[in-house]
């Protein structure tokens, strides 16, 4: 009698019970019984899970494994996200020489040298968001009085976008990352962004001003070399990535120190130093991007005795390479001063590492140290099982986090 072959386990996003902040058990589990294994996507493609931290990089890092959303067997993450990509495709989703080539153009706005030139500005609206909280006094949600809007602030006056026009751009981005979207909802949300950053982006061709999508407008649309529909494919990645993963880690980063009173106060107190080392533990720690960096064979490749063939789907899990003991001692163990945690895959690595990286990384050590400092006595005002976690979401957080001081 021929046995049916068991069907791979379901990639979930299920965490544990009391445990908000560490990633699935299912997947956990994973690193040392089976680092390279098969699992069911939700449309019963079968895809490869790799959840050690080197098996990662050597991925990342290969050119036989494509991010081209176009080629068959990409595995994506849910039926909108694979609705809404295919109608606006980025350089995220490319290879190079295109990839590289079409990021080039970006890369002079998210340098060091410029995003250090941004301090000052971020921390205006850092302290006029608090000083609005203040007035407003508690209970307050983190998410909408600060998280949500800070980097929404910032990545407005970076692009050229109006920020009175955010409650529209969250709205339709929450749609676009939310992996319970329809097919049509996403595809409605993406086309609604795209029309309204291109009807941006054409205006600003007459009228620049000092902004990306001035530049983008006068370097690429004006003389040709992008088309109107292009540009606004841009915009809409740089703006909703600009918004939707610092906003998550401002909040989940709070309320991990909040249980956490001893490494809280090393980051309200501590030196820039400290507080920059402390913010790489908790993008480790926490690891927002949740859903793995989704890749696609383009040859056969072995890695740990497997072999991925061409054409097979690999999901890179990084919050679980970003638990892997082999790289982080006592990985499930949070601490702010750990000296090995750069090494983290939370900003990717390879061609692909994050484009916007460094802008994280600033509003992310003013942000925490600011918030605690002004409100020493911060609490979450509602037990932490009340709290609605994003596990339906692209980008890992909470959806709300009510606090009061």
């Amino acid at each position: 009698m021929t046995e049916t072959p068991t069907a791979p386990p379901a990639y979930s996003t299920t965490r544990a019970p009391g445990c908000p902040f560490d990633p699935p058990p299912e997947r956990a589990r994973l690193l040392e019984e089976a680092p390279v294994s098969r699992v069911s996507l939700w449309n019963g493609q079968i895809a490869w899970l790799v959840t050690r931290h080197a098996d990662q990089v050597t991925l990342l890092r290969d050119e036989r494994i494509s991010s081209d959303i176009t080629q068959s067997g990409f595995p994506f993450s849910s039926a909108g996200a694979q609705a809404q990509i295919a109608e606006s495709q980025t350089f995220i989703s490319m290879d190079d020489p295109e990839h590289s080539e079409q990021r080039r153009r970006f890369t002079a706005d998210f340098t060091v040298k410029r995003i250090e030139s941004l301090r000052p500005r971020i921390g205006e609206i850092i302290t006029e968001l608090l000083d609005a909280m203040e007035k407003a006094g508690p209970p307050v949600d983190l998410v909408t009085a600060f998280a949500l809007p800070l980097p929404s602030l910032v990545i407005c006056e970076l692009l050229g976008v109006p920020y009175e026009d955010h409650e529209f751009f969250q709205r339709t981005s929450a749609v676009l990352v939310n992996t319970r979207s329809t097919p049509q909802d996403a595809v409605a949300a993406t086309r609604e962004l795209l029309d309204y950053l291109g009807n941006l982006v054409a205006g600003k061709a007459d009228r620049p001003t000092d902004d990306l999508l001035s530049r983008m407008a006068t370097q690429y649309l004006r003389t040709g070399v992008s088309t109107r529909e292009e540009c606004a494919k841009q915009a809409l990645l740089l703006l909703v990535a600009g918004h939707e993963t610092t906003a998550n880690m401002i909040a989940l980063g709070t309320a991990t120190l909040l249980q956490h009173p001893d490494q809280l106060a090393a980051v309200r107190d501590g030196s820039p130093a400290r507080v920059a080392g402390a913010v790489e533990e908790l993008l480790r720690y926490l690891t927002v991007v949740h859903l793995g960096r989704r890749r696609v064979a383009l040859e056969d490749i072995w890695i740990d005795g497997q072999i991925i063939r061409a054409g097979d789907g690999v999901i890179c899990a990084a919050e679980i390479g970003n638990r892997d003991p082999e790289i982080f001692e006592d990985p499930d163990r949070l601490d702010v001063d750990r000296p090995q945690a750069r090494r983290h895959l939370a900003f990717g690595t390879g061609t692909h590492q994050c484009l916007g990286q460094n802008l994280a990384r600033m509003e992310l050590q003013l942000a925490y140290p600011a918030l605690l400092r002004r409100f020493p006595g911060l609490r979450i005002d509602q037990p932490l099982d009340e709290v609605r976690f994003r596990t339906d979401m692209g980008v890992y957080g909470v959806h709300e986090l009510p606090v009061a001081w």
